[in-house]
């Protein structure tokens, strides 16, 4: 298995990784400067068994964790304050960082609210004008306090591929910047452990553990072949010896899998009143998904989880797709009212699979075909310009007011689509 320490990429490191420090809940102390040094915690819906997610530094510091109930948190730290989330603030943050990292590349990839990459190949000459990537670094958290605010921090990381500078982003929270290149790759790996590394969770740490392999050092001394044969039994196992080695292997798009929406009620009700001009509203919030993504759906599943905890769903694969708020809600009704009536709903969502790249840029022979196509572009455009839901449907008139937004964390397809119709 070992033998020799195998190639590590020797290029310049031009990848830089920004990553912001318990973004929420700093976002939340530099809007409010009583907050600022105190421990607190963000939850999309407050209430007594809410749970934290997203915590300042300072109640990191006292144990307070992500997913940690009010109760617990208040136990560990009785002046634990909790706020709810407030999307403008979270909006605001993401687009001036957005629009910072892209005055210094045009290859800019928001990995999460919070997070992104700037690639900067090509560029140190041009447009950085011969400036090194630590004076880059430097210079984003200076305009991010500036632009943003003084209370404003972001971790850098500098590196040859996108996850050792993620790892350098990470290595001295908060406020840190770092590179890890071919020069300081071995030393770092020898301060941290397998599950210190992105992407190694518990499992993977098992496998590896089952392979002899207990520290990072072991694992970049693996041979490719050996961690495809012995330990991921898939090309995964060459994906991680590159990527240890710092050569890029997550540059690569990921496939759009499904496209949904799913709403928890603060009051519990079987009211189809109530009910249905909210589901109506998860209907179009999600054809707008569909359509900003470009893509058509074949496949519909909606579902139900009731006050006794029971759940219940529906799915369907239909002979043709959809995109239009009018078809994919006369699909969704179909099959949610096939739902036990009275039953007391908590939450409730649906999903669209079986996507395809979206057809609609050709014309169609049948004029009804066109019409549809033409009349949800027509709002889809209004709606970009003066803002969310400015046309809709009448009978989603309460879902607009009731159903609020939840941040959604993990990734920036949905969020992108918020700013744009902001």
């Amino acid at each position: 298995m070992w033998g020799h320490m195998y190639a590590i990429n020797r290029e310049d490191a031009q990848i830089l990784f920004c990553d912001l420090n318990s973004a929420f809940a700093m976002a939340e102390q530099q809007a409010h400067p009583s907050l600022r040094g105190r421990p607190i915690g963000v939850t999309n819906r407050l209430s007594k068994h809410c749970c934290v997610i997203a915590a300042s530094y300072e109640a990191k510091a006292l144990g307070i964790k992500v997913g940690m109930r009010l109760d617990e948190a208040q136990q560990l730290c009785p002046d634990f304050i909790m706020l709810e989330t407030d999307p403008p603030k979270y909006h605001h943050m993401y687009k001036s960082l957005a629009r910072i990292m892209k005055t210094y590349s045009p290859n800019v990839y928001m990995k999460s609210i919070d997070e992104g990459v700037i690639d900067l190949h090509g560029t140190m000459d041009t447009i950085n004008k011969g400036r090194s990537m630590e004076a880059i670094g430097y210079e984003i958290k200076q305009r991010l306090r500036q632009e943003v605010g003084s209370w404003m921090k972001v971790n850098i990381g500098i590196a040859p591929n996108r996850f050792l500078a993620k790892q350098a982003a990470s290595w001295h929270k908060p406020d840190g910047l770092d590179r890890i290149d071919h020069r300081n790759l071995a030393e770092y790996y020898k301060g941290i452990a397998l599950t210190d590394l992105s992407g190694i969770a518990k499992h993977y740490e098992a496998r590896l553990n089952a392979a002899n392999i207990f520290t990072p050092t072991e694992f970049l001394e693996a041979s490719p072949d050996f961690l495809k044969r012995f330990v991921f039994h898939s090309v995964i196992g060459e994906d991680w010896a590159q990527r240890l080695r710092g050569f890029e292997v997550d540059n690569v798009p990921t496939r759009l899998g499904n496209v949904g929406r799913q709403w928890v009620l603060k009051k519990p009700s079987n009211d189809e009143s109530f009910i249905l001009p909210c589901f109506h509203y998860l209907c179009e919030t999600t054809g707008k998904k569909l359509r900003y993504q470009n893509v058509d759906a074949r496949g519909l599943m909606v579902w139900a989880r009731f006050q006794t905890g029971d759940q219940w769903y529906q799915r369907r694969m239909f002979k043709s797709t959809f995109y239009t708020d009018q078809d994919l809600y006369a699909r969704a009704l179909y099959l949610f009212s096939q739902r036990p009536k009275h039953m007391i709903i908590q939450s409730m969502g649906l999903t669209c699979y079986e996507l395809t790249p979206s057809t609609r840029n050709q014309v169609s022979l049948l004029d009804a075909v066109n019409r549809d196509e033409w009349l949800t572009t027509a709002v889809d455009e209004i709606n970009d310009m003066y803002g969310t839901f400015k046309i809709f449907s009448a009978n989603a008139l309460l879902g607009t007011k009731t159903v609020q937004q939840k941040i959604p964390f993990g990734g920036t397809k949905y969020f992108e689509l918020l700013l744009k119709q902001a």
